[in-house]
């Protein structure tokens, strides 16, 4: 394990914009760095970088992070190789801390070095194989596409990756899932196959795909589960279609490694598609942090119906308000390939921008079973409809305005349709075109690490029953044991996994949003006010708290507080406490 203090010198020494920049070209904008957002689609910047507190974030999807999450989300590095990437750039040498290296870590790079081996062994067959390169031209693929993508092919041999490896007899061939082992004998999983590599964020190789050629079953044969390969997790043509993704604004995913390629050949550079698997959450976690808009494209009969419905179930729970899912059905007979093969680019993305929201293919499936023409078919689709609602829980905008939908199809409204919009904290607009909602803990902790020799000035906080005021009282007390903490990045590493993470982090962004508000931005007014607030509820708090009872009864600290809190808010015309007779 790496010690801790060493990420944190780590980060102190690491310029942040030189690492991004690496990326995602950075322009400056007074005293922090902007671009278009590399985690979604857009147009307008609103990826801020800040040099002087060194973390990102968003105000559009709300990425945020140091430069070691940055390189494990946007280069899909893991955290030791994120983190010896930075040490090696700034000429440092990794540690650890007395514990040995895991096994696991010089296994994963084996397996990983035999993967690109096989890979260029597949890819250099498949220039001489006249079978193979046939078959794809029959598809309609030019060689600069199955350049790209890095196809291969895989001769018709029991053991021809023999001629890739080494030792046919190591175990990693068999780990990797390149070769079986049944009853003493080894030979090749994939045989007479032209082969897709599938490979990771970054760009290495960790699966294959083999699509048979000519007759023979299965048509698609895909690596297994393997210590590199989830396949829930993966999704084909992330590595190859990233920038064509962020620079649309938009993916389309799709059900074949075929249909990503030729896709992509005909200029629609934005396609993903799933391993064998239905749409999994994870995958549609994944593809919205990359954008805001996602087509779901199937083909038009039973079995592409029933996959986009499982698509559906899978990201109600996913999806957050302000992104969007749509369902495309393509025409019978036709999948992407055939398609765009057919009718060309334009004709794909005109069906791409008029495919269905999924609000509308969520009502129009459930009102066929319900048939809501009489009051039993009304309340019938009620019941089908809400636990779909219920699962919405990152998107409750939305789930809100399906169930005002669900009113007027039924005519039958339920205790969430009339549930109150929640949120009564003040809040702050801070440009024309934005508002956010800050509570005064936030606003406090924020201004602290704007500046921290304030914290000298505040008073002890008493927390009452409000969660983030009492987080915000256990952070301040962390601070003044710690003052090194006041330091963003290691304040959120010391609060990671813990209960007031998300009261640091939202007063981080906070803190980036003032930032790039103006360069000599003064937070002491927020401070004042917030504080204020904050004094204030917790005078009120003590207030109630001893109303009706005599002042002999109050202990001399509760009284001195009591009379504190009086003379602090003047709040005495609200004070049940019973004079002295």
């Amino acid at each position: 394990m790496i010690p801790q203090d060493f990420i944190h010198q780590l980060l102190d020494r690491v310029d942040i914009v030189d690492v991004i920049d690496r990326y995602v070209p950075l322009k400056k904008k007074g005293a922090n760095y902007m671009a278009c957002c590399p985690f979604h689609g857009e147009k307008t910047p609103s990826f801020t970088v800040s040099p002087t507190k060194q973390f990102y974030h968003c105000f559009g999807c709300g990425a945020h992070g140091t430069a070691i999450s940055f390189l494990m989300e946007h280069a899909g590095m893991g955290f030791v190789e994120a983190v010896k990437e930075l040490a090696e750039r700034n000429g440092m040498t990794v540690p650890d801390d007395g514990q040995q290296a895991r096994p696991e870590d010089g296994r994963r790079d084996h397996l990983v070095e035999v993967m690109e081996k096989a890979a260029q062994h597949y890819k250099g067959l498949l220039k001489t194989s006249t079978k193979a390169i046939d078959y794809l031209k029959g598809r309609g693929l030019e060689g600069k596409t199955a350049a790209a993508f890095g196809l291969g092919y895989a001769p018709d041999e029991w053991q021809g990756l023999a001629a890739a490896v080494a030792d046919y007899h190591d175990p990693a061939l068999e780990e990797s899932g390149l070769v079986i082992v049944n009853e003493g004998k080894r030979y090749d999983r994939f045989r007479d196959r032209v082969m897709f590599p599938i490979r990771s964020e970054r760009g290495r190789v960790i699966a294959f795909g083999g699509r048979v050629i000519g007759q023979g079953e299965p048509k698609y044969l895909n690596s297994p589960e393997t210590p590199l390969f989830h396949k829930g997790r993966e999704l084909y043509g992330l590595f190859e279609n990233r920038r064509g993704i962020q620079q649309a604004g938009r993916a389309v995913v799709v059900e074949g490694y075929m249909d990503v390629v030729m896709l992509a050949q005909h200029g629609v550079n934005n396609a993903l598609a799933t391993l064998g698997t239905a749409i999994t959450p994870e995958h549609v976690t994944k593809i919205f942090k990359l954008v805001d808009d996602v087509v779901f494209a199937f083909d038009g009969d039973n079995a592409g119906r029933k996959a986009a419905w499982r698509a559906l179930e899978n990201s109600l729970p996913q999806l957050p308000d302000g992104k969007r899912a749509t369902f495309l059905f393509l025409p019978q007979g036709e999948d992407p390939d055939s398609y765009v093969r057919q009718a060309g680019h334009d004709a794909f993305e005109k069906l791409c921008d008029e495919a269905r929201p999924l609000s509308d293919f969520l009502f129009d499936e459930l009102s066929a079973k319900a048939e809501p023409t009489t009051p039993e078919g009304k309340v019938r689709l009620v019941k089908l409809v809400e636990p779909y609602l219920n699962q919405m829980a990152k998107a409750p905008l939305l789930a809100r305005s399906l169930r005002q939908r669900l009113t007027a199809l039924s005519g039958l409204s339920t205790g969430e349709e009339r549930r109150r919009p929640a949120g009564n904290r003040p809040v702050r607009t801070v440009s024309a075109n934005r508002a956010v909602q800050a509570s005064p803990a936030r606003i406090v902790l924020q201004a602290l690490l704007h500046k921290p020799e304030r914290l000298g000035n505040l008073a002890e906080l008493t927390p009452g029953d409000e969660v983030d005021t009492a987080q915000l009282a256990a952070v301040l007390a962390v601070l003044r044991e710690h003052p090194e903490l006041t330091d963003v990045n290691r304040l959120e590493a010391f609060y990671k996994g813990r209960p007031e993470e998300v009261l640091v982090r939202e007063a981080a962004a906070g803190l980036l949003e003032w930032l790039t508000l103006s360069d000599d931005y003064d937070s002491e007014a927020d401070l004042r006010g917030a504080w204020a607030t904050l004094i204030e509820q917790s005078a009120r708090r003590q207030v109630h708290a001893f109303a009706g009872k005599k002042l002999s009864d109050i202990s001399p600290e509760d009284r001195a507080n009591y009379m504190a809190a009086l003379k602090e808010k003047k709040l005495d015309r609200l004070s049940g406490v019973k004079p002295e007779r």
